[in-house]
């Protein structure tokens, strides 16, 4: 239910790992109306991924309040809450989820202004992320090559495409890049789950250090995105933490953490595989590469920077090379590179969101495009792995139901998701491993 007018904004955030929190939280202060005082109220949707403080720190996202929360205990949440904006920044079928718990708990009664989206590049399951995530009063895209295709993929099946709504990355920012530095210093910017296999990650290292050996006059950075034992929003059976261990590395070589946009202040030359830090690099002009060494393949995501300009390979960039941007392609895909439009790039969402919130007694029940009745087979699947009906309301002994957690539960559930990180990284490469025998 919608907060009184007269007092300043609530938002609330609803995320499942460190960098959908990261995306939501810095979304939410965009979209915000201009020159309000909100107050910001995060919660973690307890699972694999649930971020460690450690990983929350990182993001450099903040909150008034945090707390970690079950689907039907947040759900609980919002019929006690009283909040203006909702943004879910869930995967495709939380998000879809929570649109029927929340079309259930709140029915036709006063309720927020909900809005979703997308944490980065969106380069696989296109059609099905998008309809999981239809039934919000907003969409948003990150470019305007993402607005077309999400109004496409609407109107193909009949849904309606008006919550498509236009914006950027919430986190490009930063200093545009000034010249080189000293120490020249290439970043490499690791991804959980691209590559996935031994092999290719294996190269993949073997390469960065083979560059710092070949250029030691140059800093060479491995930028790492979790520490051994935590998830980010991609399971990570093979951390670079564990393939490096034996290696004689160079004296220029290091791994490092910490918050992506400190690291940049430092790159001369960013290098990843398919990582959203590629867009926040170019948004700073920094000298950007995309590796084509393991091919340019929709599994690895690289092929989304086709046209780019920044398609490269070791090997030349061995050898000097600084791949160049393409323009076009740059406002295509809503990344500034200094040309100052980024700060108007989500006004449209602003004002879409106050006219919304205007009429917020008035706002119509939540109407998702998958329903029991247009998809039959699929919906009732995902909302029970929320604990939730083919109507949305929570399933008897449903976490909704009972007491919240005692401390001694709060314990359990952290040991037993330790197990589980555990269990991912050690026990199943082990497993498959024995299994190829």
């Amino acid at each position: 239910m919608p907060a009184s007018a007269t007092k300043s904004p609530r938002i609330a955030v609803l995320a499942d790992s460190d960098t959908r929190w990261k995306w939501g939280a810095l979304t939410a202060r965009r979209i915000a109306p201009a020159d309000a005082g909100i107050r910001l109220d995060g919660y973690l949707l307890r699972g694999r991924a649930t971020p460690t403080p450690r990983q929350l720190a990182e993001t450099g996202a903040t909150a008034d309040s945090l707390r970690e929360v079950t689907g039907a205990e947040f759900l609980r949440a919002m019929t006690g809450e009283s909040y203006d904006i909702l943004v879910l920044a869930l995967v495709g079928g939380g998000v879809q989820a929570m649109l029927h718990g929340l079309r259930h708990a709140w029915g036709s009664g006063p309720r927020p202004v909900v809005v979703t989206g997308y944490v980065g590049v969106v380069y696989e399951k296109l059609a099905d992320g998008l309809l999981l995530r239809h039934g919000a009063d907003l969409v948003l895209a990150n470019s305007a090559q993402d607005a077309d295709r999400f109004r496409a993929v609407y109107e193909g099946v009949g849904a309606d495409a008006g919550a498509v709504t236009e914006v950027a990355l919430p986190f490009l920012g930063g200093e545009a890049y000034a010249g080189e530095r000293a120490p020249y210093t290439v970043t490499f910017a690791a991804q959980p789950s691209v590559p996935e296999n031994r092999a290719d990650r294996t190269y993949l290292l073997e390469r960065l250090i083979g560059h710092a050996r070949r250029h030691p006059e140059r800093e060479v950075l491995l930028k790492l995105r979790s520490k051994p034992g935590e998830h980010t929003t991609h399971i990570e059976e093979l951390p670079y933490q564990k393939l490096v261990r034996g290696r004689e590395l160079p004296a220029n070589f290091r791994l490092v953490y910490g918050h992506m946009g400190e690291v940049l202040d430092r790159t001369d030359l960013l290098v990843t595989v398919s990582s959203t830090a590629a867009l926040e690099s170019l948004h700073r002009c920094i000298p950007t590469a995309v590796l084509t060494d393991l091919g340019v393949r929709e599994a690895l995501g690289n092929h989304h920077f086709l046209g780019s300009g920044c398609l490269t390979s070791w090997d030349r960039l061995d050898a000097g090379h600084r791949p160049e941007p393409d323009p076009g392609w740059l406002a295509r895909q809503g990344v500034a590179a200094g040309d100052g439009s980024y700060a108007g790039a989500f006004d449209a969402a602003r004002a879409r969101i106050g006219g919304l919130l205007e009429r917020s007694g008035a706002l119509a029940p939540l109407e998702p495009y998958y329903t029991p009745e247009t998809a039959p087979g699929y919906l009732p699947g995902i909302l029970a792995r929320h604990h939730l009906g083919p109507d949305g309301a929570p399933l008897p002994g449903s976490p909704a139901t009972r007491a919240e957690a005692g401390p001694v539960r709060q314990i359990v559930r952290r040991a037993a998701r330790g197990a589980y990180r555990h269990g991912v990284q050690r026990v199943a490469p082990v497993i498959r491993r024995m299994g190829e025998l």
